[in-house]
């Protein structure tokens, strides 16, 4: 490619880069499922899977009281890649060499109840779930447990709750 030509994409790409909306503080970089997975083998972030569905009064509260505190957004912005995944629709997303429904991967990952947290590997590997509603101080412990990978090291939750009394998040 000649210089004169590579100019115009350089341009275009940093332009690109100054579009994207910034994030304020309390806000989660939500992305669907196909944007979210190819990122985390990318960056070797697991990733963080929000199951909902619109009518779930519980999501509605997750999203209120944990997601929109600014230490949680935080973290979650610095050590996750965040995915929502509607259990309900009928939208396509691509798993295991396979495409799914939205609904069909919920399914395929054991969701029953709603909210459901999907913590995975950046390659896609199931790591766990938590079902339901986890206060906010709760869920940050979690989010740490998983993103300053305890879990990976054999760290049992008990373990890791008992040592992580007090200590501040990193």
């Amino acid at each position: 490619m000649k210089p004169a030509r590579a100019l115009p994409f350089s341009v275009l790409a940093l332009a690109a880069a100054f579009a994207a909306p910034a994030l304020g503080a309390g806000e989660v970089g939500w992305l669907n499922w196909d944007q979210g997975t190819p990122e985390a083998a990318i960056t070797g972030r697991p990733i963080l899977v929000d199951v909902y569905t619109d009518w779930c009064g519980w999501c509605r509260r997750i999203d209120r009281d944990v997601y929109a505190r600014e230490d949680v957004s935080d973290y979650l912005s610095r050590h996750f890649v965040t995915v929502r995944l509607n259990a309900e629709s009928l939208d396509t997303a691509r798993y295991a060499d396979r495409t799914w429904t939205e609904r069909g991967l919920a399914q395929r990952f054991r969701v029953r109840s709603y909210p459901t947290t999907l913590f995975l590997r950046p390659g896609g590997e199931h790591l766990v779930s938590v079902p339901g509603y986890v206060p906010a101080d709760r869920f940050l412990l979690m989010l740490r447990y998983v993103g300053e990978d305890h879990i990976g090291r054999g760290v049992r939750w008990s373990d890791f709750e008992q040592s992580a009394a007090g200590a501040p998040p990193r």
